[in-house]
């Protein structure tokens, strides 16, 4: 069941399939038009195949759909404070290495609720793994998972490589909690470019996961967020407030994840190409200092003040400055992709602007924003991505205390 709420579709969880249902569905209904699908060259001429007319309103109740799961005790102490930590998992692909971090890290295992973007279920590249929910189950957690696409391929650039076929193709964001959950459901968004464009082609579209978490105290609404990264720094303005109005108004709330503020307008390579002189022309150095790590206050500042205007405060729930990820043109798997949309002769220049900086350009994307709630000691944490090899993800964690107001649950 979907209903619209101020321009944003969500999907309700009242009617939510099982992943077993989902596994189903995909296996013997989906899988089986993948191939013929993904010969298309658009979105314009997938809707108009027919194999897509025939499995358009299953494909759409299955990316509507909000995967739920009870891993947790019943019960769970009351804080002074509740932590909340942001993750994009970079699929999952690290899974052990993940699972081992939540588990036993000081930080991540004192964590109350996980907003997990960039997630799989049943894709190659990450071992066919549904990942949030064996994490929930390893770590004995709620979940809750919202699918964004159906991949009609197993990836992008290196990820094309990964051994064996997708047992599903898809592919969400997530958020685990030691507490209730309740009302989780899926908000769906536009998309920033064509997904059957280029080489990884997809069903669907980006989706936040949304829940009410019930915590002693204080219930508090929590929304894991990925914003297009091929996309115009408008789209993900409108991106932001297609999920503020999704969420339920003037009651507590977090917006947690990779919101992509790159400055760039990647919806086209020549776009992007076109913003990279701009940057050379500004001083890398200024660039990276003035905007890379603050990109609220030029290119991405329509996004910032929407959130100060509905009353979503960033400006105190995150390290302001710190990078949590870096661009490195040497890395093998960050070239590859990008010279699937990139043209190589880029690759020269970009380390001809990088040449003072060791190859390397730090990027502030991953945010928090808390409305109706104190929030205190915003972190960062850059151990599980730099220096180690390999990296858990190719993004930092970030995390928050939400202080727990005294006296009844709100």
């Amino acid at each position: 069941m979907t209903a619209r709420r101020s321009g944003a579709f969500v999907a309700d969880s009242a009617a939510a399939l099982s992943h077993e249902e989902v596994a189903r569905i995909v296996r013997e209904r989906l899988r089986p038009r993948f191939a013929e699908l993904a010969a298309c060259r658009s979105t314009s001429e997938l809707l108009a195949h027919s194999s897509y007319q025939d499995i358009r309103p299953l494909a759409e109740r299955v990316l509507g759909n909000t995967e739920t799961g009870c891993f947790a005790p019943d019960s769970a102490p009351r804080k002074a404070a509740y932590r909340l930590v942001a993750w994009n998992l970079e699929r999952g692909i690290q899974f052990e290495g993940l699972l081992e971090a939540m588990r036993t890290h000081a930080y991540l295992s004192s964590s109350d609720v996980y907003l997990l973007t960039e997630t799989d279920v049943g894709m190659a590249r990450s071992g066919n793994r549904n990942v949030a929910r064996q994490l929930a189950r390893a770590l004995r957690l709620n979940y809750a998972f919202a699918p964004c696409y159906l991949n009609l391929a197993k990836g992008a650039g290196v990820e094309n490589e990964a051994a064996g076929e997708n047992a599903l193709g898809l592919h969400g964001n997530a958020v685990l909690s030691r507490y209730p959950i309740r009302s989780a459901r899926t908000i769906q968004l536009r998309n920033g470019k064509d997904k059957m464009r280029g080489r990884e082609k997809r069903l669907g579209q980006q989706a936040a996961a949304a829940a009410e978490i019930r915590f002693p105290g204080l219930d508090l609404t929590v929304c894991s967020v990925h914003l297009d990264a091929q996309s115009r720094q408008r789209h993900r303005r409108d991106q932001m407030e297609r999920i503020i109005d999704g969420l339920p108004p003037f009651r507590p709330a977090v917006i947690g994840g990779d919101w992509n503020t790159t400055t760039f307008d990647s919806s086209s390579a020549r776009a992007a190409i076109v913003g990279y002189w701009v940057r050379v022309m500004l001083g890398a150095r200024n660039t990276i200092r003035n905007h890379f790590l603050r990109p609220y206050t030029f290119f991405e500042r329509g996004l910032f003040r929407l959130l100060e205007e509905r009353g979503f405060d960033w400006r105190r729930a995150n390290l302001l400055d710190e990078r949590t990820t870096s661009y490195d043109v040497e890395d093998v798997k960050t070239h590859r992709n990008l010279r699937e949309w990139v043209p190589a002769w880029c690759f020269d220049f970009i380390r001809w602007a990088l040449r003072e900086f060791d190859g390397k350009c730090p990027l502030k994307i991953d945010w928090f924003a808390v409305r109706g709630a104190e929030v205190a000691s915003p972190v960062v944490i850059h151990e599980f991505r730099e220096g180690r090899v390999p990296p858990l993800s190719d993004h930092d964690a970030i995390g928050i205390d939400i202080i727990a107001p005294a006296g009844p649950s709100l």
